[in-house]
């Protein structure tokens, strides 16, 4: 069925959440704290709070997160929706992950709903420098000011471009599909909602069931969305 609604859609929007990243062994953020982070909670140090007022700790967790995208690759998924992007299957991409691996993989109109992990910036004059400089132990931008990863921070509002440009991309949609979140973060988890609201048909992929299942045109649960997107490319 998810081919037919692949091949039959006039405008194909896919939103990917942590799943799309766990399957290329990237850890889950909300689970991190199991083992990643030293036991520490990672909503207390990706937050503003965290920045301004324990700035050591704060370099400790994001040069952690920033090597493990470099220790990780995008998986045949990813590959996969590149691939439908070139061929005119999938029109646009928003994602709530951070970690580049869509653009990565070939994907080119990809909306990052939280920023990403692949630059920082200087949080007092906005220059941006590659991810590497941070690893690599530079801090500081040549203004003096503290160089950040380029993600939303709790406390923080999410880019007002990207929610522009994603509520545009829904509006679009006839086929929105969801691919690995569990719809459980606000205001992403409103654009499946609008895009059904739109008329499109919503298909949600996702190892468990979420809130909005019985929104959805079609649900598949407990599939690895590598070996079902290889699996729906054999028939597109």
């Amino acid at each position: 069925m998810l081919a037919r609604l692949l091949k039959e859609a006039k405008y194909t929007v896919v939103f990917t959440g942590a799943g799309m990243s766990t399957e290329s062994g990237l850890p889950d953020f909300r689970s991190a704290r199991t083992g990643l982070w030293n036991k520490v909670d990672p909503t207390r140090l990706a937050s503003i709070d965290a920045l301004e007022n324990n700035r050591e700790e704060f370099i400790q967790f994001y040069h952690k997160r920033l090597q493990a995208i470099h220790d990780y690759k995008p998986h045949a998924g990813h590959e996969i929706l590149g691939k439908w992007e070139k061929a005119g299957l999938v029109h646009a991409i928003i994602t709530q992950n951070v970690d580049g691996f869509h653009q990565q993989a070939g994907s080119k109109n990809v909306t990052e709903l939280h920023g990403t992990l692949r630059t920082v910036h200087c949080h007092t004059c906005g220059t941006r420098y590659l991810n590497q400089e941070f690893i690599d132990g530079t801090f500081h931008c040549e203004c003096g000011g503290f160089l950040r990863p380029s993600v939303v921070l709790f406390g923080e509002m999410l880019p007002y471009d990207a929610i522009e440009t994603a509520e545009t991309e829904t509006a679009k949609a006839d086929l929105f599909i969801v691919l690995g979140s569990s719809l459980s973060v606000s205001p992403a988890n409103y654009f499946p909602v609008e895009a059904k609201q739109n008329g499109a048909k919503l298909v949600i992929v996702n190892m468990e069931a979420t809130d909005y299942d019985d929104l959805a045109d079609l649900v598949i649960n407990e599939r690895k969305i590598g070996d079902l997107l290889k699996e729906i490319d054999e028939k597109v």
